[in-house]
């Protein structure tokens, strides 16, 4: 089977995990995938995660689920660009999210950042989920 979307795979099995209460997800690993996990981590929406590679050439990333008194630390998590509908925004334009409660993952030219570290490099990018 072959995936169109592997960002918004993710997303969704973290989303999955999250309303069962798992402690942790597993996906196939890619480097995009590993980039935006740096991100959610650095912010703090995650524990962390590992890079686990077998003797056939695939990887998968175990990520850790976070919670705060049995509540999930991540509330929402969507995707907004899509393969069918590719979004970019400028440095002007981005968008806050809640108020800067969250923040958007944009993969930009300097590489796969939060928003507000885009605004500082003032650069901006493909807008790939937003979180809060």
């Amino acid at each position: 089977m072959s995936m169109n979307d592997p960002v918004g795979d993710m997303l969704t099995r973290m989303r999955n995990g999250l309303m069962r209460g798992k402690g942790k997800v597993s996906t196939p690993a890619s480097n995009l995938r590993a980039h935006v996990l740096d991100v959610l981590e650095a912010e703090g929406y995650i524990r962390g995660y590992t890079r686990t590679d077998f003797d056939n050439g695939k990887a998968e990333l175990e990520i850790e689920l976070k919670y705060y008194e049995d509540k999930p630390v991540i509330r929402e998590i969507t995707r907004i660009s899509k393969p069918g509908r590719r979004v970019y925004s400028s440095v002007k334009s981005l968008p806050r999210v809640a108020n800067g409660l969250g923040i958007s993952i944009l993969s930009t030219p300097k590489g796969v950042m939060a928003d507000h570290d885009a605004r500082e490099q003032n650069v901006g990018g493909e807008v790939l989920c937003r979180i809060f």
